[in-house]
């Protein structure tokens, strides 16, 4: 029999993972490890949550699958249940399946309603997913990127200057898209006073902001919507990663204003919004309210920050449980040594950078694992 192979697109670690119960994961030689990095900020609320097993259930047993075509009681759930976390300003949502289709979807929104703009503003260092528009405004997409020529026309401006972002925005911009702290970049924290000034000039200027939390957000960053701790409201928000604990799923969140010109077949998905995406998204959201995971997130940054401060870690940075370490050797010889200790880290595109993006149930017993392990490195 024939067989076939994955293409060879991702350099993996060599574990072969087979199951995960709460913050820990097993190989397929019974091997624990704690895992810190949470696959990529999807598992959000750890492996195999009870809650989360139940409501997949539940729904598969109920309705697999339906149509966007018709009305399913567990997609207003989901929707509700999301509007527990986010600004009023936010009052409606579309369900997709991945944060780069959420990007793509706010990106096309900006463009088509700003006509005869042709520029969207992003950030160094930024990364927004890797479908054409996102790809457009993520940086170092160059070496990958494939298509012929961009949709739009785009200006990259540093993260520590509001100067050059209000300098960047004018009448030629459709919107401003940025991620509050950056996941690739190294858990790169944008100063408030930045954002603000993205906001405002975007109000000056008629552009629209689209935040992209789909690493950051829903309490990871120690806020339920993370660009709303600087005091700044956005026109639209985008959620993926562990907005379904791990389920594929993403959305796309925005106001009455973005809201009002969009028609039936202006935007569509097959399975965004499916059942069993709902179910999860429904009774993952509730866990974050009813837990309050994210001022526990807020809790446990407090504790790595005076904990892990040790061994090569000569800085530490981020916000919640989006974490950077920043170390005196390279980032990736740390998390090898972290993963013989029995402890799954991830880099970033800086070479010095440990990332730490954990299911927000880590305890502080987890932690003070880590410390002790990097103590020993």
């Amino acid at each position: 029999m024939r067989t076939m192979s994955e293409l060879d697109v991702y350099k993996r670690l060599p574990l072969t993972i087979v199951s995960g119960e709460g913050v820990f994961v097993q190989d397929d030689t019974g091997r624990s490890f704690l895992d810190l990095y949470g696959g990529h900020a999807a598992a959000l609320l750890g492996h195999s949550h009870p809650a989360l097993v139940d409501a997949l259930t539940h729904q598969a047993r109920q309705l697999f699958f339906q149509t966007n075509a018709v009305d399913v009681p567990v997609r207003a759930e989901a929707a509700e249940a999301l509007g527990a976390l986010f600004p009023d300003r936010l009052a409606h949502v579309f369900f997709v399946n991945s944060g780069a289709e959420a990007n793509e979807n706010a990106l096309r929104l900006a463009m088509g309603q700003r006509p005869g703009r042709d520029t969207i503003v992003c950030f160094d260092g930024s990364f927004h997913g890797r479908t054409s528009a996102a790809a457009s405004v993520t940086a170092g997409s160059d070496a990958w990127y494939g298509f012929p020529q961009r949709p739009f026309q785009t200006r990259s401006v540093p993260v520590h200057d509001p100067e050059a972002v209000r300098a960047a925005i004018d009448e030629r911009v459709a919107a401003v898209i940025v991620e509050p702290i950056q996941g690739v970049a190294g858990a790169r924290a944008i100063p408030h006073d930045v954002l603000r000034a993205a906001r405002l000039a975007c109000d000056h200027a008629d552009a629209l902001l689209i935040s992209d939390e789909v690493q950051c957000g829903l309490g990871r960053s120690g806020a339920p919507c993370a660009i709303a701790a600087a005091d700044v409201l956005p026109d639209l928000v985008t959620l993926g990663k562990g907005i379904a604990g791990g389920f594929p799923a993403a959305a796309l969140l925005c106001t009455d204003a973005v809201a009002a010109p969009i028609r039936p077949g202006d935007l569509g998905t097959t399975f965004g919004g499916g059942p069993m995406a709902c179910a999860l998204i429904a009774a993952t959201a509730k866990l974050l309210v009813d837990d309050d995971l994210a001022s526990h997130a807020a809790a446990m940054h407090d504790l790595i920050a005076a904990t892990c401060l040790v061994g090569p870690v000569v800085a530490i940075e981020g916000a919640g449980l989006l974490v950077s370490l920043r170390t005196a050797v390279p980032a990736a010889q740390v998390t090898a040594r972290l993963r013989d200790a029995g402890i799954l880290a991830g880099t970033a595109s800086d070479p010095h950078v440990v990332r730490l993006m954990p299911p927000l149930t880590v305890g502080p017993e987890h932690i003070h694992t880590l410390a002790a392990a990097l103590e020993a490195l």
